[in-house]
Order: structure tokens, then sequence, then C-alpha cells
């Protein structure tokens, strides 16, 4: 049986003619690449320089601090929520306002701007961070089945003392004294030796204690008393 086989020129006009027929879609093609590629490196170029200035925005946020320029501190504040909502730094500055709202007694305004970091956190340590602050703010609110709830939703291996601690106090409001002391211990045990708060953790889980002889006398019958 014999074959057909082509020769070198008929096949350097069949090559010359698929050119011919795709030139234009040969062309798109690599055009539309050069172009994705080139938009690639300028959006990378571009967020790295939009993070590197809210890195900025943030080191004069703590710079003003400092100095204890408030006006300062709101304003650029209010800057990186406003053009930078997806950086982590927009979210720490919102905390910061938070505090700066809380020492002034201004609960509302803290927990506003505990809710803005919770919803732009983005990462997970920085949104169990901000839930951990909103309860505190809550419990001052008097909300304390609200700030069970945010702390109910951290993970358990997050924040573990803070987190411990707090859940203590606001199981101590709810009048839960059992769960309470059990969160007291966990803080505890996950506290170290010489942290600063141990002191203040541990005052806590003992005022929780029952007095032995409350015990004893709440166990035994009420005395009938002579008529």
């Amino acid at each position: 049986m014999e074959f057909d086989v082509l020769d070198e020129h008929e096949q350097g006009e069949l090559v010359q003619k698929w050119l011919r027929e795709n030139a234009l879609s040969i062309v798109v093609g690599v055009v539309l690449g050069i172009v994705l590629l080139f938009g690639w490196q300028q959006w990378k170029a571009h967020r790295a320089q939009h993070a590197a200035e809210a890195a900025s925005q943030y080191q004069a946020l703590t710079d003003a601090a400092g100095a204890k320029n408030e006006a300062d501190v709101t304003r650029i504040a209010e800057l990186l929520r406003k053009d930078y909502p997806e950086s982590a730094y927009a979210v720490l500055a919102a905390m910061r306002q938070a505090d700066e709202a809380s020492t002034k007694g201004d609960l509302a305004a803290a927990a506003s701007a505990l809710g803005w970091a919770r919803e732009h956190a983005g990462a997970p340590s920085l949104d169990a961070l901000a839930s951990l602050r909103l309860a505190r703010v809550k419990l001052a609110q008097g909300d304390a089945d609200g700030a069970l709830k945010l702390l109910d939703g951290i993970p358990k291996d997050t924040y573990v003392a803070l987190a411990g601690e707090l859940r203590g106090d606001v199981l101590a409001k709810l009048g839960r004294r059992d769960e309470a002391r059990t969160a007291y211990a966990a803080a505890l045990a996950a506290l170290d030796a010489q942290a600063p708060n141990r002191a203040l953790v541990q005052m806590k889980l003992d005022d929780l204690a029952v007095p032995a002889a409350t015990a004893t006398a709440a166990a035994k019958p009420a005395e009938k008393q002579p008529s």
C-alpha cells in the first residue's frame, strides 16, 4: 500500500495558508496575552502601593496618638476606613477609635467602631479580637447576653486567657457562678505565671468561692424558733 506523503514544499504551503487564515486570531491571542500579563503586573504593583500607603497612614495615626493629637487621630482613622476599608490597618484604626470612645464613656460610638471592624476584619484573628472587644463593650452597656453570644463565636484556641476572663465576667454578671469559676480557671491556666493580670483573675475566681461556713449553714435545715 502506498501512502501519499507531502513533501517539504507542500508542507510549507499548508503552514503558510493556515497562518494566513488564522493570522487575526493569532495576533488577537498574542495581544490579549500581553495585555493580561501587563494588567496583572500593574494590579500587583497597585496593590503593593496601596498597602504601603495604608501602612504609612497608620504610622501617622500612631504618631498622632503618641502626641495626644486627638483631632489627627480621628481624621486619619476616618481616612483609613474610607479609602482603605479592605486593609488590616483600617480595622486596627477602627479598634483604636473604639478604645478612645470607651475611655470617654461613649460606649455607643465604641460599639459602632468595633462593629465596623468586625465587618471588615478579613483575617480570623482580627475578627476574633474585634469580637472580644465588642463583647467587653456590650457587657459595659449591660447587655451580658449579647456579650456572651459574641464570645461563643470566638474560636476556643484564640485569645484563650482574655476570652476566658471576659467570659467569667459575663457569666458572673448573669449569675452563673459555677460556669464563671470554670471560665476564670481556664483563663488562669492559659496565663503565664508572670502575667500582670494573673492576680486580678485569681481574685475574681476567689470572690466566687463559696465560704465553707456559708455552705454548711445552707445545707442545715433551719432551726425552729420557740413559740
